[in-house]
């Protein structure tokens, strides 16, 4: 954890993953600050880079998104323009909302949302297996999601994990 967060900054930080259409009256009332010295933290923080931006997270279920799937990818050896060619084609891929590249037998994780399996089947075939250098592709279906969250694990007083492990190095 960067030493130039304090208490407040993470205070912040928190309500603004839960709730980022916070007002910044809202958001000072919360954390205990008047609204200027509110309003100009969350700019240090965004110029500094901590809040990358300000999103809608939308429903999947009800946009008719019920599968979540996650594939590894095999890719042969792909040269400079090809692999450009590559994550270009991952990145104009909607149904793809995340990809890694991982240690391993295989090259890629993606994570891709579908409506059905007849849906991802077809996908395989009409877009992955044509992404450039495509050797083998192996999914797994989620059955139930148990968590899901897009907010960073903030230093906390007290407790143990990541929070306590940071907290030695959050100035105060």
């Amino acid at each position: 954890m960067p030493e130039d967060l304090d208490a407040i900054d993470l205070r912040i930080l928190e309500h603004l993953q839960q709730d980022a259409s916070l007002s910044t009256a809202e958001l000072a009332d919360k954390i205990g600050l008047s609204q200027s010295p509110c309003w100009r933290r969350v700019q240090r923080l965004r110029d500094e880079g901590y809040i990358k931006r300000q999103v809608a997270i939308l429903d999947r279920a009800k946009l008719g998104l019920d599968m979540q799937i996650f594939a590894q990818i095999k890719v042969a050896r792909l040269d400079d323009d090809e692999r450009v060619a590559f994550e270009r084609a991952i990145n104009n891929t909607p149904e793809i909302v995340e990809c890694y590249s991982v240690f391993g037998e295989l090259d890629l994780m993606i994570k891709v949302v579908a409506p059905d399996v007849r849906w991802y089947q077809e996908f395989i075939f009409s877009t992955l297996m044509k992404l450039p250098g495509v050797q083998d592709v192996r999914s797994v279906m989620t059955l139930a999601e148990m968590k899901y969250t897009t907010a960073m694990p903030l230093p906390r007083k007290g407790g143990g994990g990541t929070a306590s492990i940071a907290k030695s190095r959050v100035k105060r």
